[in-house]
């Protein structure tokens, strides 16, 4: 499988969707680069909240401002007014923002004494950048690079599913250690929002770590017998 959940034609709708909205922006005086600069300014507000274990704002800040980050590309093709450097300020903000919302994570998860909250953050932030990278370096070698199961937005509803869930459910609650594994699996089906955080954090290391694999062996395919 070398497709996302979610088909091209459902991306090219929310594409529609977002285009006058992004005109809108526009027509307040705003650039493409400021809406890319006012979501990371977003996202950095959804990591402190997640550190600061208010889960249920964060998960809402994670998906309007994953969401928002639709507007900059479609006001920059709305208005011919795409660049180079615009592409690279996006990429770039966009992956920092996603590394310091797991960072966030890990931060409150440490806090509320969720070990396993912390180390899968950790694992999902390495992933996670694992995925992007291999498209960056596919691109620059000149071959396309962005397939898998579970690009950006896909990583970012499965976060901000997990955070609201968490957040409905009395958040992760303190967490005494384990002495047995399966201890510690009832324990967290109990606490109810502990389990749902964990949930989505091993769903996006899993998904990401395919991902990877799946965007090497695409590279693989792409360039044939070179070595």
């Amino acid at each position: 499988m070398s497709g996302s959940f979610v088909t091209p034609e459902f991306r090219d709708r929310i594409r529609g969707l977002a285009t006058p909205i992004a005109a809108g922006f526009g027509r307040l005086g705003l650039t493409p680069n400021a809406l890319t600069i006012i979501g990371f300014g977003g996202t950095v507000v959804a990591a402190v909240a997640a550190g600061l274990e208010a889960w249920l704002l964060a998960g809402i800040l994670v998906i309007a401002f994953g969401i928002f980050d639709l507007f900059d590309g479609a006001l920059a093709r709305a208005t011919g007014t795409t660049s180079k450097f615009g592409a690279f300020l996006d990429s770039t903000l966009d992956r920092t923002g996603e590394s310091l919302i797991y960072a966030g994570v890990a931060v409150g998860s440490y806090v509320a004494g969720f070990g396993t909250g912390v180390l899968l953050a950790g694992l999902a932030a390495a992933f996670a950048s694992g995925v992007t990278y291999t498209r960056a370096k596919a691109e620059s070698l000149g071959v396309k690079g962005d397939v898998g199961i579970a690009p950006r937005p896909e990583r970012l509803l499965l976060l901000s599913a997990g955070l609201v869930l968490t957040g409905m459910n009395g958040g992760v609650g303190f967490f005494t250690p384990c002495d047995e594994y399966i201890g510690c699996l009832f324990s967290l089906v109990e606490r109810g929002g502990g389990f749902w955080l964990a949930l989505a954090l091993g769903l996006i290391t899993i998904l990401s770590a395919i991902t990877v694999l799946q965007r090497i062996v695409h590279v693989r395919q792409q360039l044939g017998n070179e070595q």
